[in-house]
């Protein structure tokens, strides 16, 4: 099932939105200083190209202050900005019957696109991966982490 809902999103706008977070990689990466949101967006890029079957969940561990401060320069500069455009073509992707993955699929990106740095992308059948902001695995006998 994730093969086919990540055919659709391609067809459907995410080549166009990975080859956007591409091109910032590209120029983020070419101002040296801005290498590490260039890595960000490759990671962001890759994630969506291919949405279904992984999620976003937190690298582990306090963030570091180059990982705050990078995030909150991020957050004011492109951050907010990118998010509000997730949300935008988000809607009209829930109109129709058929765009509700996609519209959730794109929703699950505004939380990378606000802070994406101290954040990784994982397979979502990874034993012991709890996705971001959910409030811990289920099913546990009441362990919730």
């Amino acid at each position: 099932m994730n093969l086919i809902l990540n055919v659709i999103w391609l067809l459907f706008g995410g080549i166009w939105l990975a080859l956007g977070y591409m091109l910032a990689g590209i120029v983020c990466c070419l101002l040296i200083v801005t290498i590490p949101f260039g890595i960000a967006s490759f990671r962001i890029a890759a994630y969506a190209f291919w949405p279904f079957g992984r999620t976003v969940v937190d690298r582990g561990g306090a963030p570091g202050l180059f990982s705050t401060v990078g995030n909150v320069i991020w957050l004011v500069v492109a951050g907010v900005w990118i998010a509000v455009g997730h949300i935008l073509t988000a809607i009209p992707m829930f109109l129709s019957i058929i765009g509700i993955p996609l519209g959730i699929a794109n929703l699950k990106m505004v939380p990378i696109s606000l802070m994406p740095l101290g954040k990784v992308i994982v397979p979502t059948g990874r034993a012991g991966v709890t996705p971001y902001g959910s409030a811990g695995s289920y099913g546990t006998g009441g362990n919730y982490s």
